[in-house]
Formats: structure tokens, C-alpha cells, sequence
């Protein structure tokens, strides 16, 4: 469960070379034949859409897509943290939580089971105006979901003992958040943006809050606003519209409507301006620079969209901070909401950097927009791309039915096809004026976020033999008579992809998936590199400075030329050791040909090397210096030798060496087609692709032989312990890790993969049950393997408080050894298997999706159909394979456990 933030970017989150996102920009929608509002009586379909609204008030929008074999469902309560108080703020956030504790006729119990053997995406978020519960998952399940949503909206339960141990959770998800300096930072924002409404606090809540909270509030807060004539539901994806509605119309039809309270109101009152000044954990400052905005539901929201664009434009003078060398990044984002918005303009400066001159230059760049007005050819790429991108929500199934619910519910639109000529009613005057009359200094909040050590990682002693901790082991669970026997079958999926896989003579692998959701073209490509193995000894550094160099354009166009013309096509397109391109069909070729000029020949300018290099070697000290860097450098330390590869870095003198020639160098060593792989997703002919794809990047040649590039077998590690002083964090921040002898070619991979399903995959996992739901000691605990070529690690995470640790730990390790001391049971394997091969069918739900999988696939040099391969092989396991595999590979006592921010008590 999630409270959701959307359009702020901490500078926690920034990298030496990011460039701030156009976040402002990132409205979802789609393109369809339109159907009427309708009524019960008059329900209306067309095409792709069936719109109608039940007698109870539940509106009700089905839209089919045959992306994949996948259904997304959206509840959207029209209540959120408006609908609480200031002395309550997270009243909506904990009735959240408490949802999926169950109610009559649906148990906790069973709505963990259930949620988990349909294996895909169930989880929740609220904001300020709403509260959406979603699923995603195989179409076969459509009828589980729909019997899930149906029973909440009907009633709840919320006994005084469950909220006891929910609020222990959602309480370490507030610790957690409020250890980000930037949400602490964007808290004291809203409060000074938006005081005096409800939109002053943040839809997380507070500590104090949810103390004060008792479940009785909680049932009255859902009993008022949980009722179907204050709610929207969006069914989307492979379904037949008719038979949907139907079943809706049996689920939900009974429900009864009740009158809703009174909403509060908006009255916004005047910004005065106003300096924040706050610490930063982050190894770079940042200067914010916001006003509030329109918002979604008003007049002038596509104007402040469009806006917004054009001001983090990368041809945008903010942006250029970061490329002429005035700052590390700089940008423009946003964050609007449907009664008001805010603008957020950032310059990053590094540690001990003096911020005034960044702030000056920021100051001048928007005095000189609201003197003089924007860019007229930004406001038409703008334009453009946006549109672009409220089209290109068909190619995701999630993100088709998101489109209708944020246009239904943020924006009091009838439909996301209506946002489209409002973006195309935008004129730049319409632009110029918004920003004069917003972007004024006497209305400005402005922040400085100062880097701060904290100190160096500090031994500790290994951990001992756990307390001898019992958790009731979970036996089969009693499921209601419609989900009975949804989940007895272990069908192996049947994939709905058919790529096509070329290799052209240079050695370029070329994976082609015909998909025709959408009119954009979408180019997913990797270089198999590694610099921890290619780059000389003494250049550690040499390919960040070669992927900043990427930014400045290529040979024959500057930044500024080679920008434009990619906006020209309405695309999106990046180049490097990971590059991409989204561009409509109709102009895939061009895209293609800008594409392969950036690639194939980036900027080698000696004013970007030098600027480069320059601001390396100002952020450089910060970030070996910060608290996530010294706690990842500290477990390398504790689990690899000293000599492995893995653990080089850029240092200062590393830096200093590194010559433009040194970067000229390893550009073509890198840069090999034999050691590429393009995924080419959209309505396109493969054939015809190739021979595209081949007239652009054929002549491009690899140098010498093929290098290695997986990281050598390395020997178990030693137990240890360690903690990360982080001055900023209120909470402890755990990972429990451990180098394996197995790597992602072992035969036991399978069924440690299974087993860890079992562990912590989902809401019915063991560490999930221990952790959280009986105890309350975490948010949320996490268990993963990364396997690689030749070596593997075993990874367990969470967040608690610090006088919760030890006890979280132990319990991990107790389940750990529970799986080596006894089979799991015939129940939870089953589920395990069933959530795995369920989940199968998402890698299929969306154009990045596909991309993304085949993509991955293909650099581990793994089969096209190694997903297929994969479900035949967990079908097959038994209790007895899953616990002899951890038996063999996982040490309990072999843990490095490092810990990031308050030591354990």
C-alpha cells in the first residue's frame, strides 16, 4: 500500500549527470472512439469503451484492449486526505491500510491468499482528492478481483487489535518517508503553497495521528465515503465489455447508496515568499524555486502543462544550467492536483558548493520568461509531445485504465480524448501570460538543501543464534466458495509474443515484436559493457564522463540542433551504453537515422570534456563522502576481496587522469555491435525493420576481439555486521546479504526462486505475515537473489525502527531456517507456483514490458521462450527440492548485515 507523490524529484534521488525530468509533462491518455455518459437505463457502447452508471450511483468504464491476455481493475473513492483534518491527516492513508485487513466474507486471511495466488500488481494509493485500489492480473481472474473490490465496498472490519498491528506498519512507513530530507523539505512546501486548505498536508499522516486514531474513527471515515455513488470503477484490458458489465452489475448492484458529508472547501490564500533551509543527506544540494499553480480542474491546467514542458525542456536555459556548467542539473517539475498545482524550478550544486550563483542564474532565467515570454517552438514540441503521450496510454494495459480514471476523477473530464484539444487550444500567448502572472519572486517559496556528513561505517559484532521465535505456521486457508477452485489448475502460460530474431552481419542482434495497441514505435538497446573490467587501472570514471558526453549531441549536431529535431518528430530519444527511442510509426525511420547519429558518433567536444570533468570533480567529494555511498562501499567491502573488480570506483585521482583521448579510447572499445542488442516493440514489419535497422547501423565495426565483461566467481563471504551513521534518518534502514555459489545458469535456481516466493513474494509470504501483519515491526521486507554469469547474492531488506531490529532480523533468519528444517507445505508451494506462473503474462502488459523483457533476456543470454521454460520447470518441483536447495546454498549465520542510519538498540 502506497501513499502516492507524484511530479517532486528530491535531490536525494539525483545523480552526478541526471537531468531533471519533464515531470510536469506526465499526463496519461489515450485515443479511442467515444462513448456517451450513460445511465443504468440508457447505457451506451461504442468500439473499444461501454460507459454506464449503476442505479447505486457506481460509475462504471469497461475498455477493451488485446494487448495481453491481462486485466487492470481501478477503484477510485472520490475521498482522499481532503476529506480528514489537520488534527487527522492520514485518516484516509490508515483507512487504506485497513482495507485489506479484511471484512465479512472475506477474511484476512483469505484476501492475503486470494490477492496472492492471482500473482499480479494488488495495492492501493491515496492522495488528496482520492483513494484508488488496483489489480492487474491474467484475465482468468477478472471475477476474483471484481468479488474482492465488491466485498470491501460492501463492508470492512476494524477491530481495535488489527488496527494495533497495522498502525505499528504504516507507522514505519512514515518514519521512512519523513527520513528523506526532500519529503521533510516538500511537507513544509505544501503547508506555505497551499495554507489554510486541505491540501496544506501531505495524504501521509503523522505518528502523533495514527496514535491518536482509534478503528472506531476509522469505520465511520469508510462508512461515509466508501458507498458506490462516490466511487469510479475502471475495468481495462482483454476483456468482452458486455460480460464484464454484467458482473459488475451482480457484484456491486446491491450495494445501497448513502448521502455523502459535506466537502470541505478551497480557499487559497496569498504566498508570501519565503527561504527554507534544511539538510540533505544527498551527496549534492538543491535549490528549489516553487509557486503554486492552477490546477486540473481549472480553465488554465493544459496552459500550465504546457508550460510547465517548455520550462524543463532539455533545450530549456534551466536545463542548460547543467550542460554550460553553472550547476550539476538543473530543470523544471510539478506536481497538480485537481483544485491547485504547484511549479517547481531546481539547480543542484555540489558539496560545499556556494548555491547564491545558481539561485542568481535561476532567478534570471524566469524573470526573463515572464519579461519576455517563452521559446514559441517549445510551446509547440510541447504540444506535441504531451498529445503524444495522451495517445500513447493504449500501449499499457494498467496505463489505459489509469487514463480514464485520472481524466474521470482528477480532471472532471468526460474522457481523456477531451484533454487533447485542450492541449490543442494552447497558444504561446496563452503561455506567456500564465507564466507572468504566476512566476512572480514575491510569491516564490525558496529552499536550500545543504549536504551534511554523517560519518564513516562503523564494525560491529556478527549476530549470534536467534531467540528462539515462533510464528504460527501457516496452514491452508478455507477460501470462499467463488474463489474455491480459481486457483487449483498450474497452467503453464502460453505466450502471446512471437519476436523476431535477426543478427546482422556486424553482429547486431535485432529482436522485432509486432504489436499494433499503439502508433508509436518503441526502441529498447544495450551495449554489453563493464567499466569495472574494460577500463584501465587508473581511469575508474572514464564511461560516466563518456555517458555525460552523450548529452552534448552529436558530431555533426550540437545539443541544442540534435534536441529540436527530435522534438520535431514529436519522440523521445536517448543514446549511450543504454539508449532508446519512441517515436510515431510514421516517423520511425527518421527517428531511426537521429538515432544512429547520436550513437555511432556522440560529441567529443573538448568544452563538454572539460566541463565534464569540472563537474566531477565538484560532486565527486560529496558523494564518497555520503551515507549511501559509504554504506553500498561497506558491504562490497564485507562480501568481496579486496581485489575484485566490483568494488572500483571513480576517486579524485582517477578523475584527474582521464583524458579526452582516454574517453576517445574507450568509446571504441565499448562501443561494439557484436556486443548489442536493439528490441524493436510497435505496429511495424520485421522484415522491413531489419533492412532499416541494418541501412543505419550496418556499417558500424567492432574492434579486436570480443572482451570479457561478467564479473569473475568469488568465494563465499564471512558474517559481519556494520553500521552507516546517516544524521537525516529517524529510521533504520536494514540489509541482510550474502555471496551464494549459485549464479543465474544453476539448475538450483528454480527452486530457489520458489522458495523465495514462499519467503516474501507477496502478502501472504512468510516474512511479510511475520514482520508486518502479526507484529507491525516494518512496513514492508523484502528477499531477492541477483544471480550474474559466475557469481550470485542472497539479499534480504527492510526499515524499522532502530529498537525493532534485532527482533525483525531474528525473525528472518527463523523463517530462513524453517525452510532448510522442514518441507514447505503442499498449500504454500502451490500458491508460490501459482503466483510465478501468473504473474508470467504481465512481462506482456505494456510496450516497456516487452522491451524490457526481451531485452534482459537477451544480455544474460538466455532463450526468447526462457520465461516458458521457467513455469515448466517450477511445475515440476516439490517441498523436498525447495528445501534441500536452501539447505545447500542459503548460510543463515553467513549474513553481512549493514545498517544505514540510527544503530540497532
Amino acid at each position: 500500500m502506497d501513499m502516492q507523490l507524484t511530479g517532486i524529484t528530491g535531490n536525494a534521488g539525483l545523480l552526478w549527470r541526471a537531468r531533471l525530468s519533464r515531470t510536469g509533462r506526465g499526463l496519461a491518455g489515450l485515443c479511442l472512439v467515444m462513448a456517451s455518459m450513460g445511465v443504468a437505463q440508457a447505457q451506451d457502447q461504442r468500439d473499444d469503451v461501454l460507459r454506464t452508471t449503476l442505479d447505486n450511483g457506481l460509475e462504471v468504464v469497461i475498455v477493451h484492449s488485446d494487448l495481453a491476455p491481462v486485466v487492470t481493475t481501478q477503484v477510485n473513492y472520490h475521498v482522499g486526505s481532503s476529506e480528514g483534518s489537520s488534527e487527522f491527516p492520514g485518516t484516509a492513508h490508515a483507512v487504506e491500510h485497513m482495507m485489506f485487513r479484511g471484512g465479512p466474507g472475506l477474511s484476512k486471511d483469505q484476501l492475503s491468499v486470494i490477492s496472492a495466488n492471482m500473482g499480479g500488481n494488488m495495492n492501493a494509493f491515496t492522495e488528496n482528492d482520492r483513494t484508488q485500489y488496483h489489480f492487474t492480473v491474467p484475465t482468468d481472474d477478472l471475477d476474483v478481483a471484481l468479488h474482492i473490490e465488491a466485498s470491501r465496498m460492501k463492508a470492512i472490519d476494524m477491530s481495535a487489535e488489527d488496527w494495533a498491528q497495522e498502525r505499528g506498519a504504516i507507522e514505519q512507513e512514515v518514519s521512512g518517508n519523513l527520513s528523506n530530507p526532500a519529503f521533510r523539505f516538500y511537507t513544509q512546501l505544501v503547508e506555505e503553497l497551499y495554507r489554510g486548505t486541505p491540501y496544506a498536508w501531505t495524504p501521509l499522516g503523522t505518528r502523533d495521528s495514527f496514535d491518536n486514531t482509534t478503528a472506531a474513527d476509522l469505520k465511520a471515515f469508510h462508512d461515509q465515503w466508501y458507498v458506490p455513488n462516490n466511487a469510479t470503477l475502471v475495468i481495462a484490458g482483454d476483456v468482452d465489455p458486455q460480460q464484464a458489465l454484467s458482473r459488475v452489475q451482480t457484484l456491486f448492484g446491491d450495494i445501497p447508496e448513502r448521502d455523502l458529508p459535506k466537502r470541505p472547501e478551497f480557499d487559497f490564500e496569498p504566498v508570501e515568499a519565503r527561504t527554507i533551509e534544511l539538510p540533505t543527506n544527498s551527496p549534492y544540494g538543491s535549490i528549489y524555486m516553487g509557486w503554486r499553480t492552477p490546477g486540473l480542474q481549472d480553465d488554465d491546467f493544459a496552459t500550465t502543462q504546457v508550460l510547465l514542458d517548455v520550462l524543463g525542456s532539455e533545450r530549456g536555459e534551466l536545463a542548460g544550467m547543467g550542460y554550460d556548467g553553472t550547476a550539476l542539473a538543473g530543470g523544471m517539475g510539478g506536481q497538480l492536483q485537481p483544485h491547485a498545482g504547484l511549479a517547481m524550478a531546481v539547480g543542484v550544486f555540489p558539496q560545499g558548493g556556494d548555491p547564491a550563483p545558481i539561485q542568481a542564474r535561476m532567478q534570471t532565467i524566469i524573470e526573463d520568461v515572464t519579461d519576455n515570454g517563452v521559446d514559441p517552438s517549445l510551446v509547440e514540441a510541447a504540444k506535441r509531445r504531451i498529445i503524444a503521450e495522451v495517445d500513447a496510454s493504449r500501449e499499457s494495459v494498467s496505463g489505459l485504465a489509469s487514463a480514464w480514471s485520472d481524466a474521470l476523477i482528477k480532471r472532471g473530464l468526460d474522457s481523456p480524448q477531451a484533454m487533447k484539444a485542450q492541449y490543442e487550444a494552447v497558444t504561446v500567448d496563452d503561455v506567456n501570460a500564465l507564466a507572468a502572472r504566476l512566476l512572480k519572486p514575491e510569491h516564490a517559496i525558496t529552499a536550500v538543501l545543504t549536504p551534511e556528513t554523517s560519518g564513516e561505517p562503523t564494525s560491529g559484532e556478527g549476530y549470534g543464534e536467534p531467540e528462539d521465535l515462533t510464528t504460527t505456521p501457516s496452514g491452508p486457508v478455507e477460501l470462499p466458495q467463488w474463489a474455491e477452485h480459481a486457483f487449483d489448475n498450474l497452467d503453464i502460460p502460453v505466450s502471446t509474443l512471437d519476436p523476431k530474431d535477426y543478427r546482422l552481419d556486424n553482429g547486431l542482434r535485432l529482436i522485432v515484436q509486432p504489436e499494433t495497441a499503439s502508433d508509436r514505435v518503441m526502441l529498447s538497446g544495450a551495449i554489453r559493457t563493464n567499466e569495472d573490467l574494460q577500463a584501465p587501472p587508473g581511469k575508474e570514471g572514464v564511461s560516466e564522463i563518456l555517458e555525460g558526453m552523450y548529452g552534448y549531441g552529436s558530431q555533426s549536431r550540437d545539443r541544442q540542433t540534435l534536441r529540436a529535431a527530435v522534438d520535431e518528430l514529436g519522440a523521445e530519444e536517448r543514446a549511450g551504453t543504454r539508449f532508446g527511442l519512441v517515436v510515431p510509426k510514421a516517423r520511425f525511420d527518421d527517428g531511426l537515422a537521429l538515432l544512429a547519429e547520436h550513437q555511432l558518433n556522440p560529441s567529443f567536444s573538448e568544452e563538454a570534456f572539460n566541463t565534464l570533468k569540472q563537474q566531477s570533480a565538484q560532486a565527486l567529494p560529496g558523494r564518497l563522502q555520503s551515507p549511501g555511498f559509504l554504506n553500498t562501499n561497506a558491504m562490497l567491502g564485507a562480501l568481496l576481496p579486496d581485489d575484485d573488480p566490483q568494488r572500483r570506483h571513480m576517486t579524485p585521482e582517477s578523475l584527474d587522469s582521464i583524458t579526452l583521448e582516454d574517453m576517445k579510447q574507450y568509446f571504441e572499445r565499448i562501443s561494439r555491435p557484436d556486443m548489442t542488442t536493439m528490441v524493436v516493440v510497435g505496429d511495424v514489419d520485421p522484415e522491413q525493420v531489419r533492412d532499416q535497422v541494418a541501412r543505419y547501423f550496418g556499417d558500424w565495426q567492432a574492434q579486436g576481439a570480443k572482451p570479457e565483461v561478467d564479473y569473475p566467481a568469488v568465494a563465499l563471504n564471512q558474517a559481519g555486521a556494520f553500521n552507516t551513521p546517516d544524521s537525516a534518518a529517524s529510521q533504520s534502514q536494514v540489509t541482510l546479504s550474502q555471496m551464494i555459489d549459485v549464479d543465474r545458469d544453476s539448475d538450483d535456481r528454480f527452486a530457489l526462486f520458489l522458495g523465495n516466493q514462499v519467503l516474501s513474494g507477496d502478502f501472504a509470504s512468510r516474512l511479510h505475515q511475520a514482520l508486518r501483519e502479526q507484529r507491525g515491526l516494518v512496513y514492508g521486507v523484502s528477499s531477492n537473489l541477483a544471480l550474474q554469469a559466475h557469481r550470485g547474492r542472497f539479499n534480504v531488506s527492510f526499515g524499522s525502527d532502530p529498537d525493532k531490529v534485532h527482533q525483525a532480523r531474528e525473525l528472518i533468519i527463523h523463517n530462513l531456517q524453517r525452510l532448510q528444517n522442514e518441507p514447505v507445505s503442499d498449500s504454500d508451494l502451490h500458491r508460490a507456483k501459482s503466483i510465478l506462473l501468473r504473474a508470467m503474462p504481465m512481462q506482456a502488459a505494456s510496450y516497456g514490458a516487452i522491451s524490457g523483457s526481451l531485452l534482459d533476456l537477451a544480455l544474460s543470454d538466455k532463450p526468447l521462450d526462457a520465461t516458458t521454460r521457467a513455469a515448466e520447470q517450477f511445475v515440476k518441483l516439490t517441498p523436498e527440492e525447495v528445501q534441500e536447495a536452501f539447505r545447500a546454498h542459503i548460510r543463515p549465520d553467513g549474513f553481512v548485515t549493514g545498517i544505514r542510519g540510527p544503530a540497532a538498540q
